[in-house]
């Protein structure tokens, strides 16, 4: 603040009160062993920056920092961290003493002033044993022990899972839900993660914000099922078992057989399959375990076998030759929205695994991103014309080059050809002005119909020969002539050097360019003609689209719609045939007669053969019917070919039900109401399902999308096993160890660069590994990060901030409960509470907070704001529960008296009614530690037949309007501000603990000095005060005082005579001016050099400027610290 008529407060100008350690300015009344400070502690910087109690900065030990994120002192141990001061300039003055460069935060660092504090900590937790859970499984934890002195995950976390699920409480009747509304209603499943892996903290992001909206409706009374299930992953697992069976035994899946490797499969499901149910119980993920599914079991199967024989009926479903993405590594195709793209500026070398090395390259890589020219001689002359490719291993397969009509250059060459230099071919010269650009190049373009998505639209046009020059795996085929046998990219050189030898080769240049990769395999992909399965989409489509528009389907959020208006409105027919031997089997078989020759069912003129069926007894009916004789004549030959997996995950929502049979649960529970998934399967997954929900159930399978953010690491890089920046959730539940961190990097399959880097990021990040969090802090923390919207840069060590909200919960609610130990509840406690005329306004105060909490949390989760409403209920306990309403009522609930009988009792009431509302309003996102404080709670099992047996049962608090009281609230925000003023002005004066000050309020007349009186008592217990006097006289007022100046109608002074050493204060700013000095001259000697403003770069004398500037200032606030502490010491003197 300014100097003042009166004295007024200095900065401190050391970083700690007067010498004492922090654990001597521990609150005296602080909670037991678990340790909270007091409000006023909490809002000392608050009220200076003139912040609102749901902005506490971080250096408020315990509470919210300035978005409300913890600060990593929240844990409630007690210890205070340096506070943070005013942004007046003689607060400025005291950062500058004993500062130290910032070093980047570890866990595992204890901060000032806590280190022998921790180190306890460490020995203690060394020595504790580890936990046993001693509850037979299935059966409700006993809670008869006293509640431990600190929060433990593992111990509070254990037996209520298998509580929960032996109960039934997951389950829900059909016969509640069938009837009900939309709005009575809620039904969710799963995104089914794949079988072969394990869950990563995208999924556990999934699982959070699902089971927070599944067990928020399951509280409101709604007809409530979040359906389990697990993908198939045809390609993943497929490759899993195949490395497997290679290691183990030697052997491909050929050697084996499809009958022997397909039950390979099957066996290592049942073996590993479980690993992802495992993790979401730890989860907490209340889903109904009885429903679960798999995407090949044979509810799921019988769905797919329906769907494929609907969609063929209805004239959807066909089989053509092609041009599509194949995978040379997976030997399949692989619809369109399976590539991933990477763009080359240039030349560029890559490794091909597929291949054995590149011989010319030292490691083996192979160029990409070149233009290569070459001639191709011209039949019946000398004359030659040059053409250019990035593909030139393709020019094996050329069967035309293309001109344009109109180009003059070429004239004389229409109706010519030219002639193959490796076999003869005759290749047609054909005019094509829509391919052909005669400004780019020569001119001249080669054509490979086969292989080119260009170049097949060109040979349909003009009836060109389609030659394929490539095997399944990548190989050169019959057709490549002397090259047969080669890889694609070895024969690529191979052509080179023999064009060379043929005087053809011209030469090549870098070249921009994109390659194609398989988002499965990583494969650079091939164009290839290959006979498919295709599902034409273009109705279903527009259905999903129309649904959009007309608002009958919402996507959450909007900003999403315009995707997926582009991918559906431009949308191709999808390939859906695989050639895998995991996955469901294509219910299609090739028709022949016994003896019949010269049918082939690779022949596409026997294309009608293909019969779709049920099964084959249905394939043989029909095949019957199409061949025109009996069964003993005919000859059926099942397609090898698989389904594409998000087939029959498109069916899920439907398929998990029952469909196509009108079971109770798809009356009941189809369609669902909400698909929550991350945005980067919204065309792979969700508008699939949209799509075949609309064709084959005539309904919507949902009416909300919601997509959550991506899920990247600190660093915004995406999570990845080949960056080594996996972190599985249960590493984050029950802790790991950096060895074991570094251990899981050297048993992928990272380069060993890569591994290097990612084991650096681990040693900085997690030096003494991921301390044990437990589910409820991994989930509230991940709820957190809802907040910053498409991408979430996951940091760590914020997940791991809010175990120590778990702990602050923990120990406020074990402290608060010696409040209550003698209190008894009734069923109507809030209403008997509300009209008793005994609450004071501090209960008002909570009780009005509670609603307003109970609002915004509703509110937040209907319209899936879930960092909002985390905040929220963070901020309730944080700030109106622990920091100021615990803290108020100390004195009433201690005073036992007769005539603090009533006042003592709403004191109970209200702090009981909050506890269990506030439980129940955390328990949707942190299911486990509410669950266990809320049975702790006195009276639960006294309050009649309609209490609930778990918290997870317990109706959801909602804002009854009528029990807001803004007028509490107003009153207690001026109370908190003088409170918070008051503290300032004692850890401004370095005034210890044990010693009371005389406070002076100057505060606006009517509501303000209403709320000052009413509460002096409050002010008195929080400030620390000997006294408090609101509006005294000037004249009653010492000159020597500091003073606050609040806000423009309050004002606290603080009597500091006889509290402050002046000489002592004086002597310390002296030495930090003094230390300003050379850097000061040093800096001005710099800028006034000669040749300073010509040889200096802008942005240099801006960053010197800036420092002289600050420097200036500093030493101007040191200066005037210096007066004002003479100036007080003079009327000290005098008084």
């Amino acid at each position: 603040p300014p100097i003042q008529s009166k004295a007024f407060s200095p900065a401190s100008p050391g970083g700690r009160r007067g010498g004492q350690s922090s654990r001597a300015r521990r609150h005296t009344s602080s909670m037991s062993e678990g340790g909270d400070e007091s409000a006023a502690a909490k809002m000392e910087a608050m009220v200076l920056d003139g912040k609102k109690g749901d902005d506490v900065p971080p250096s408020s030990a315990g509470a919210a920092n300035g978005d409300g994120q913890p600060s990593s002192s929240a844990a409630g141990d007690g210890e205070a961290q340096q506070p943070k001061l005013s942004k007046s300039a003689l607060k400025k003055l005291a950062k500058q003493k004993g500062k130290k460069k910032k070093e980047k935060p570890q866990w595992g660092q204890p901060g000032e002033g806590k280190k022998k504090k921790d180190d306890k900590k460490k020995s203690a937790l060394a020595a504790r044993p580890e936990f046993v859970n001693t509850t037979p499984k299935g059966e409700r934890k006993d809670l008869k022990e006293p509640m431990a002195d600190a929060y433990h995950p593992a111990a509070v976390e254990a037996a209520w899972q298998d509580w929960w699920e032996a109960k039934g409480f997951y389950g829900c009747d059909p016969k509640f839900a069938e009837g009900k509304s939309d709005d009575e209603k809620f039904v969710m499943v799963i995104p089914p993660p794949n079988v072969t892996g394990s869950l990563h903290l995208g999924h556990a992001l999934t699982a959070a914000v699902e089971d927070t909206l599944t067990r928020w409706h399951r509280m409101l009374g709604h007809a409530t099922l979040y359906v389990p299930g697990t993908d198939h992953a045809g390609i993943a697992t497929q490759s899993v078992v195949e490395k497997m069976i290679m290691k183990n035994d030697g052997m491909t899946r050929h050697d084996l057989g499809r009958d022997a490797f397909v039950s390979k499969v099957w066996e290592w499901k049942a073996e590993y399959g479980n690993r992802i149910t495992t993790q979401l119980r730890r989860l907490g993920s209340s889903v109904d375990w009885g429903r679960e599914r798999f995407t090949m079991d044979e509810m799921c199967s019988k769905a797919v076998v329906e769907a494929f024989n609907r969609f063929h009926e209805d004239g959807l479903l066909y089989r053509a030759e092609r041009l599509g993405n194949w995978s040379c590594a997976l030997k399949s195709a692989i619809s369109d929205i399976e590539v991933d793209y990477v763009e080359l500026e240039g030349r560029t070398f890559r490794e091909v695994k597929t291949h054995k090395g590149n011989p010319a390259d030292p490691k083996g890589r192979y160029e990409f991103g070149v233009l290569t020219s070459f001639a191709y001689p011209v039949e019946g002359s000398d004359e030659k014309l040059i053409v250019a490719t990035t593909r030139l291993e393709t020019m094996l397969g050329d069967t035309a080059v293309a001109i344009h009509p109109d180009d003059p250059r070429y004239t004389h060459l229409h109706g010519k050809h030219v002639v193959h230099p490796f076999n003869g071919r005759r290749i047609p010269i054909v005019c094509d002005g829509e391919l052909v650009d005669m400004e780019f190049g020569t001119g001249a373009v080669k054509i490979t119909p086969a292989h080119d998505p260009n170049d097949y639209e060109c040979g349909k046009r003009h009836g060109l020969e389609f030659i394929t020059v490539l095997t399944p795996d990548g190989a050169i085929n019959h057709n490549g002539s002397e090259f047969e046998g080669m890889m694609r990219y070895d024969a690529r050189i191979a052509v080179e050097e023999a064009l060379k030898e043929k005087g053809l080769y011209v030469g090549k240049e870098p070249n921009k360019m994109r390659l194609g990769l398989c988002s499965r395999s990583g494969d650079i992909l091939e164009p290839m003609i290959t006979p498919q399965w295709y599902v034409n989409c273009t109705g279903m489509a527009k259905r999903s689209t129309d649904a959009v528009r007309n608002g009958e389907l919402k996507i959450v959020p909007a900003e999403h719609e315009k995707t997926w208006f582009h991918w559906l409105d431009n949308i191709r027919d999808w390939c859906i045939s695989r050639q895998l031997w995991w996955g469901h089997q294509i219910p299609a078989w090739f028709a022949t007669k016994k003896g019949e020759t010269g049918v082939l069912k690779t022949d596409m003129k026997n294309n009608d053969r293909w019969i779709v069926a049920r099964d084959e007894e249905d394939a043989y009916t029909k095949a019957e019917k199409l061949l025109g004789c009996s069964r003993d004549e005919i000859s059926l030959e099942r397609d090898e070919d698989v389904l594409d997996t998000w087939f029959s995950s498109g069916l899920f929502p439907f398929s998990v039900m029952g469909w196509p049979e009108q079971s109770d649960d798809l009356k009941a529970f189809y369609p669902t109401s909400l698909l929550e998934t991350g945005l980067d399967i919204l065309f792979f997954w969700v508008a699939r399902m949209v799509m075949m929900g609309l064709q084959l159930t005539d309904t919507l399978p949902f009416h909300t999308v919601y997509l959550h953010a991506m899920v990247r690491d600190k660093d915004g890089r995406k999570m990845s096993k080949s960056l080594g920046n996996v972190i599985d959730p249960l590493e984050v539940i029950s802790g790991c160890t950096l060895e074991t961190l570094l251990k899981k990097l050297d048993s992928g399959n990272l380069p060993p660069k890569e591994i290097a880097r990612a084991k650096k990021d681990q040693a900085e990040d997690f030096p003494d590994g991921i301390p044990e969090c437990g589910s409820d802090a991994l989930r509230f923390g991940l709820l957190y990060y809802t907040r910053q919207g498409r991408d979430v840069n996951l940091d760590m060590k914020t997940v791991v901030s809010y175990r120590m909200f778990c702990n602050k919960l923990w120990n406020a609610t074990r402290f608060a409960l010696q409040f209550v130990s003698d209190f008894q509840p009734t069923p109507t406690l809030l209403e008997d509470l509300m009209g008793s005329g005994k609450m004071a306004l501090r209960d008002k105060f909570v009780i009005s907070r509670l609603m307003a909490c109970c609002e915004t949390v509703n509110d937040c989760f209907a319209n899936y704001k879930f960092g909002d409403a985390q905040q929220a209920s963070y901020k309730f306990w944080m700030n109106d529960i622990c920091a100021t309403f615990l803290e108020l009522i100390k004195p009433v609930v201690y005073d036992k008296s007769e005539e603090n009988k009533d006042s003592r009792w709403a004191a109970q009431a209200s702090l009981w009614i909050v506890l269990e509302a506030g439980l129940r309003i955390l328990h949707p996102m942190m299911p486990f530690v509410t669950e266990e404080l809320w049975q702790r709670l006195p009276g639960r099992g006294t309050l009649g037949d309609s209490e609930p047996e778990s918290i997870m049962l317990a109706s959801f608090p909602l804002c009854n309007a009528e029990y807001r009281n803004m007028d509490a609230e107003e009153s207690m925000e001026v109370t908190q501000k003088i409170i918070g003023a008051c503290s300032a002005l004692r850890q401004q004066y370095n005034i210890a603990n044990k010693v009371l000050t005389h406070f002076y309020v100057k505060v606006a007349s009517g509501k303000p000095e209403e709320a000052a009186r009413a509460h002096t008592d409050d002010i008195s217990t929080l400030g620390k005060a000997s006294a408090v006097d609101v509006n005294l006289d000037e004249s009653a007022v010492p000159k020597s005082v500091g003073i606050i100046v609040v806000d423009e109608s309050t004002t606290v002074l603080m009597n500091i005579k006889g509290l402050v050493n002046y000489d002592a204060e004086i002597k310390k700013l002296e030495k930090q001016l003094a230390k300003t000095t050379h850097p000061y001259e040093q800096l001005k000697t710099r800028i006034s050099a000669p040749g300073y403003e010509d040889k200096v770069s802008d942005e240099l004398k801006a960053q010197n400027n800036e420092k002289l500037v600050g420097l200036e200032k500093k030493r101007a606030d040191i200066a005037a610290a210096i007066k004002n502490f003479e100036s007080l010491k003079n009327l000290e003197s005098e008084t």
